[in-house]
């Protein structure tokens, strides 16, 4: 996915409020642009870090721009615009980029299902069948650490899909969670249970019940990102 404007730069001066960020922008003008990031972004950000953003005009918004991509604190580059994580899989799943996942023969977004009155991100149709696919964007890195993590807050909402996916493997229909790692340098994810001991039980959980658990790194520049290899899981 190549952004369809050049992004700009500048300094990050606060996250606030979860949705606003006031950034300096390299020319020296004060912005407050949207954050589109609901997570904590721990190890993500920091006053003062190199960001990116892209900039609009339309009348109807009420912050000037988006903020994309950020330098984290250990060097590495993260896209913290978590609605980039579907484009990006939509994209490789149309290229044949995800192996595991070609040769479907219809693509359909946010579909209803379940029994707790969720949508998954992706409905696949194979020959043989259905496939439900739940997409988490991976931002959370360490020092020094190749293994990222997930996620980087409590998340609710997160263990609910896992309920699903497992409900949907156990009464016989594939389901997958694809982990977008959104961030450079990694080599293998994890569940973050430091952080969330439900979400790793959950998981846990999901794994025996027969959901299949894929993870793929992003290649990010300031110019494009796109889904490139699958890194390993480890459970």
């Amino acid at each position: 996915m190549r952004y369809p404007q050049p992004l700009e730069t500048g300094t990050l001066v606060r996250r606030y409020k979860r949705f606003f960020a006031d950034v300096l922008t390299d020319g020296g003008e004060p912005l407050c642009i949207h954050c589109p990031n609901t997570g904590s972004m721990l190890n993500c950000m920091g006053e003062g870090a190199r960001v990116w953003f892209s900039r609009h005009n339309d009348a109807r918004r009420k912050l000037p721009g988006t903020w994309e991509l950020v330098q984290t604190p250990h060097g590495r580059l993260a896209c913290v615009n978590t609605a980039r994580a579907n484009r990006l899989v939509e994209e490789a799943l149309l290229a044949g980029v995800i192996a595991e996942l070609d040769g479907f023969t219809a693509l359909r977004r946010e579909v209803a299902y379940g029994q707790e009155n969720s949508r998954v991100d992706f409905q696949l149709s194979f020959p043989r069948g259905e496939v439900y696919v739940e997409v988490k964007s991976v931002t959370l890195g360490f020092a020094d650490d190749p293994i990222a993590a997930f996620p980087d807050a409590v998340t609710a909402r997160g263990a609910r899909h896992l309920r699903e996916l497992a409900a949907q493997a156990r009464a016989g229909v594939r389901a997958v969670l694809l982990y977008c790692v959104n961030l450079t340098d990694v080599e293998a994810v994890r569940a973050a249970r430091e952080i969330d001991p439900a979400y790793h039980a959950a998981l846990q959980d999901a794994r025996a019940a027969g959901v299949e658990v894929l993870a793929y790194a992003a290649e990010l520049s300031p110019e494009e990102i796109r889904l490139a290899r699958r890194v390993p899981v480890l459970l």
